[in-house]
């Protein structure tokens, strides 16, 4: 098994490119499941997907597929879908599915009815005494993987030999700690096959750089340029307080004034904005509804970060009365958490402080230029009162997905296909604001063992 990847991350003195073979070669992809899907940790599900012994929910990756199950109540396995006889997968994708969920006392292979429980071991097999004895419990128990849990995700891992996950995550698990998305629920979850590569999708979903271009009119709303930094595999941006020709007056984070000349106002109309156009995610109801009153509990004049000040009190105990309790952050902790961030290989977090919006993408069978995209936000909710939900196959309109993932996804075939044209010369990330995508890019590099990016000439 190959050695963990480590990656040392230096400031970046001038810009890097890296070519489009990542996006477009048989080859590549083929060797992507070896090289990169084998050996990460990559979030599979939520704990709250399985929450009585003998749940179950699958993963699948490329050719590979996962069944994560719960043992006990304090414990998760995961093993390979494939039966030790012939290879049949145990649990099938229901047709228009991306992955199957159940409770399970047993898994029974539907060929030749081999059964195996819980803990994995093989408890029958028809005729067995025709081996003679061969069929040790090692030869049929099913293949185990590596799995763990952070922030109440669930994490595989097919490389026995990988660093633990707490690990793979640093820096940014200690970083984002302090949210407790454990204590998040889903509010919804959509997915979606797009015409693109898998890179392509998630990587549209890494900086603000594209508001401008893509977004044009959140502007109105807000000032978007960013900062974008390198974690070690990871990233984080965040809107950029740095640079004082742009005179930015506003938080790193998605809780800011907004852009206009009464903070009361452009407040509200910026959570209201956001909230409307990206499906009812990236803030909360409780957030705007404490913003819209502004105008009517403080007067006007009221400087910006006062108005902020009240606001977030404001929500915060709006959210208390209803039993929802914010965790502690420091407006610091908030700061180095920034707007969102990038867990390689494959998942996107749009935190908040009550809230996340988050994205992953993998690849669609072999097929280099299709992906399985998902969407799904996590709130906190009183006891006992979030939503129920399940994966839903949602068609990439306005209509399902809200105006501003609808515009992203605008963008993604459309790369897919400018990247296979013969006057493309290779990508010029922005040094500065597009920062997670190199290091995406580098780290993947390394996993792939195919030289580090390229300067700019």
């Amino acid at each position: 098994m190959n050695k963990p990847v480590s990656i040392d991350i230096e400031e970046l003195s001038e810009p890097l490119t890296f070519p489009v073979e990542a996006y477009l070669s048989r080859d590549y992809a083929d060797a992507e499941g070896d090289r990169l899907w084998a050996r990460v940790w990559q979030h599979a599900g939520r704990v709250e997907e399985i929450p009585q012994v003998g749940d179950f929910i699958t993963y699948n990756v490329g050719a590979d597929s996962i069944v994560i199950v719960r043992t006990t109540p304090e414990t998760i396995k995961a093993y390979h879908n494939v039966c030790s006889h012939r290879g049949r997968q145990l649990v099938d994708t229901p047709a228009g599915q991306h992955s199957a969920c159940g409770t399970r006392k047993q898994f029974v292979c539907g060929f030749h009815g081999w059964r195996y429980d819980l803990e994995g071991k093989c408890t029958f097999k028809l005729d067995e005494m025709d081996w003679k004895g061969a069929l040790t419990d090692e030869r049929t128990r099913l293949p185990g993987v590596r799995v763990d849990t952070w922030g109440g995700w669930i994490f595989i891992n097919m490389d026995p030999a990988c660093v633990p996950l707490r690990e793979y995550l640093e820096p940014a698990a200690s970083i984002l700690d302090p949210f407790s998305f454990e204590q998040m629920r889903y509010k919804w979850r959509q997915w979606v096959i797009f015409d693109c590569n898998w890179k392509a999708a998630i990587e549209a979903f890494m900086e603000p750089y594209h508001v401008e271009g893509t977004h044009s009119q959140l502007l109105a709303y807000g000032q978007y340029y960013a900062y974008s930094k390198a974690h070690r595999l990871h990233g984080v941006s965040g809107f950029d307080e740095r640079d004082p020709a742009l005179k930015m007056k506003q938080s790193s984070t998605i809780t800011r004034a907004g852009k206009g000349k009464d903070p009361r106002v452009s407040t509200y109309e910026l959570q209201n904005e956001i909230y409307t156009t990206v499906n009812n995610a990236s803030t909360t109801e409780t957030l705007v509804n404490a913003a819209k009153r502004l105008v009517d509990e403080l007067p006007e004049g009221t400087p910006a970060p006062e108005v902020i000040k009240h606001w977030l009190a404001a929500a915060k105990a709006d959210d208390a009365a209803r039993g929802v309790i914010w965790p502690t952050i420091s407006p610091e902790q908030m700061a180095e958490a920034g707007l969102a961030w990038s867990i390689f290989p494959n998942m996107s977090i749009l935190q908040g402080v009550t809230f996340a919006l988050c994205y992953r993408a993998r690849p669609y069978g072999d097929d280099t230029s299709k992906c399985i995209f998902e969407s799904y936000a996590i709130e906190r909710y009183p006891a006992g009162q979030e939503p129920k939900t399940q994966w839903v196959y949602s068609e990439p309109n306005a209509e399902k997905w809200g105006k501003v993932l609808t515009q992203d996804f605008s963008n993604m075939a459309a790369v897919q296909r400018g990247m296979k044209s013969r006057g493309f010369r290779g990508t010029l990330p922005n040094p500065h604001q597009e920062r997670k995508v190199t290091n995406f890019h580098r780290v993947l590099s390394a996993y792939m063992g195919t030289g580090t990016p390229k300067r700019l000439r």
